[in-house]
């Protein structure tokens, strides 16, 4: 089974960009859909980004649509979301998860993905 360990975040100014990076581990390859998610003060957890292990499309939260990218690298050992005009003012922590069934479409629910990062998750402010 695949295990990851998200990484990257920090305080950036408004309009300012960071690089999360999902390292994993155990069984990887890039046929395993993976994803990043969000959490804020006193909201739901939500996806904002999202790739699939059957054809490596990609599922973007409207909000971030043209701001964020999701990718991996070739092997499929580590999954990067670049992050763009942060707002201001917009704190919340990230996590990134995978789904441990390989060739799986791209799924931006976070009950769907078993293989989560141990935590904390990754601050992310602006």
């Amino acid at each position: 089974q695949v295990q990851v360990v998200e990484s990257g975040g920090g305080l950036v100014q408004a309009g300012g960009s960071l690089r999360l990076s999902c390292t994993t581990s155990g069984r990887t390859s890039r046929r395993y859909a993976m994803g990043w998610f969000r959490q804020g003060p006193g909201k739901e957890r939500e996806c904002v980004a999202a790739i699939s292990g059957s054809d490596e499309k990609a599922y973007y939260k409207d909000s971030v649509k043209g701001r964020f990218t999701i990718s991996r690298d070739v092997a499929g050992n580590t999954m990067y979301l670049q992050m763009n005009s942060l707002p201001p003012a917009d704190p919340s922590t990230y996590s990134c998860a995978a789904h441990t069934r390989l060739g799986v479409p791209v799924v931006p629910l976070a009950s769907a993905y078993a293989s989560w990062g141990p935590g904390p998750p990754v601050p992310v402010s602006s």
